[in-house]
């Protein structure tokens, strides 16, 4: 994935412009590409600093600089390395400096490097050139390209030219994307996806059709700035998915993080395949599992529905509860933030129709007393993990069984 300073961006009246290829600049990004990924192929065996002083030898004008960093990075992401050592190249670095650091005490006269690399390599069987390649094998630029990436250059270009968009969105204080579907299941695909990346979201059906999504950037928190924008960045695919995104991005861009308005819209292609849904959280996969192997009334399945109260927002369920006529939706919370509780807990206070039960870590220091008076809601706190049996008593409280 493209990083920040790869993106080909200029600034005009407050706001960030990317600069997309043109198609006079295609045809010399396809060359580019297609020698780059020329020189990977021919470069399996190599380190990878090999491979990175062979694709910086591929010739360029200084104005293509940027495109051609990102199309190298692209080329080194999708190729695959491995270390060749089968010894501890951390164990072999000190027994060989100890050996070294001995003969030096123990000899008046000049220094023999190599009969102390052929010792230690006897030691362990080793030769003297195995050894020296293992000395080093655990840095990075040691390990070896194993795979070129399994890409043809239209491809590669395609993913820089996008990739810069998402790179943009590593910069972000905040997000707003306005999207719509002629698909419904399409809406509940993105907000899956959303959920999945453990993204600070607030939903809002629009009059006209479709929904406003709120999303909190990376650089609105105070920590986890680089894993959460990540996450941003890569659920631009989901939202690009849709029909039609018109995106909004306020933005801190360059070294002295000067604030900046990004604008993206897009519509998909006639024809083009949806994104596939994403896998459930794995902590909620893992508590519908559990839950399911329990002897217990209540039947629970992944939730296919969306709840909307007009003029106040939008839940997004993970899991649905049934025991008879009984029905109670459950949403994980997971710990990005405090704010994403008082949101739940005031959809609650407004009007849910439904029941749900909010699932909250305990690291946001929320109290489940919050919801103790509403009939429609309530909050479960755990630590660590979610346990099935507590979440069978909540729904059974909620349900005014208990």
């Amino acid at each position: 994935m493209l990083t920040a300073d790869l993106v080909r961006a200029r600034r005009k009246a407050g706001e960030l412009l990317v600069q997309r290829l043109s198609p006079k600049e295609r045809p010399r990004a396809l060359e580019l590409a297609e020698a780059y990924l020329g020189v990977a192929r021919a470069s399996v065996g190599q380190t990878r600093e090999e491979l990175f002083e062979a694709l910086r030898a591929v010739p360029i004008a200084p104005r293509e600089r940027r495109l051609a960093d990102g199309l190298q990075k692209l080329v080194e992401d999708g190729a695959e390395f491995s270390a060749v050592s089968d010894v501890d190249p951390v164990e072999l670095r000190g027994a060989l400096f100890l050996a070294a650091s001995a003969a030096r005490k123990g000899n008046a006269g000049p220094f023999d490097r190599d009969a102390v690399i052929r010792t230690i390599a006897a030691e362990r069987g080793l030769s003297p050139e195995a050894l020296e390649k293992s000395l080093y094998s655990d840095l990075k630029g040691e390990q070896i390209l194993t795979a070129a990436p399994p890409k043809r250059a239209p491809t590669l270009v395609d993913e820089w030219d996008a990739g810069q968009v998402q790179a943009v969105l590593l910069r972000a204080v905040r997000v707003t994307a306005e999207v719509t579907c002629r698909d419904p299941s399409l809406y509940r695909a993105l907000f899956r996806e959303l959920k999945f990346r453990r993204l600070l979201y607030r939903i809002h059906a629009e009059p006209s059709g479709g929904y406003r999504i709120d999303l909190d950037g990376p650089f609105s928190l105070f920590e986890s700035v680089t894993k959460y924008g990540l996450s941003l960045a890569l659920s631009l695919p989901a939202l690009e998915a849709c029909d039609s995104l018109v995106l909004v991005a306020e933005v801190r861009w360059g070294k002295e993080r000067k604030p900046l308005t990004f604008r993206h819209a897009h519509r998909r292609a006639e024809g083009a395949s949806s994104a596939a849904a994403p896998a459930m959280r794995e902590d909620v996969e893992t508590l519908l599992r559990a839950f399911q192997a329990l002897e217990t009334p209540w039947r629970a399945a992944p939730c296919t529905e969306i709840l909307d109260l007009p003029g106040i927002g939008v839940c997004v369920p993970d899991l649905v509860f049934q025991r008879g006529k009984e029905r109670v939706y459950f949403e994980a919370l997971g710990f990005w933030s405090r704010d994403a509780v008082w949101k739940r807990v005031e959809l609650a206070e407004r009007g849910l129709r439904a029941k749900v039960l909010f699932a909250v870590s305990s690291r946001l220091r929320v109290s489940e007393a919050v919801l103790e008076e509403s009939e429609t809601a309530a909050l479960y706190v755990y630590k660590g993990v979610m346990s099935a049996r507590s979440v069978e008593r909540k729904l059974d409280e909620l349900a005014g069984l208990a």
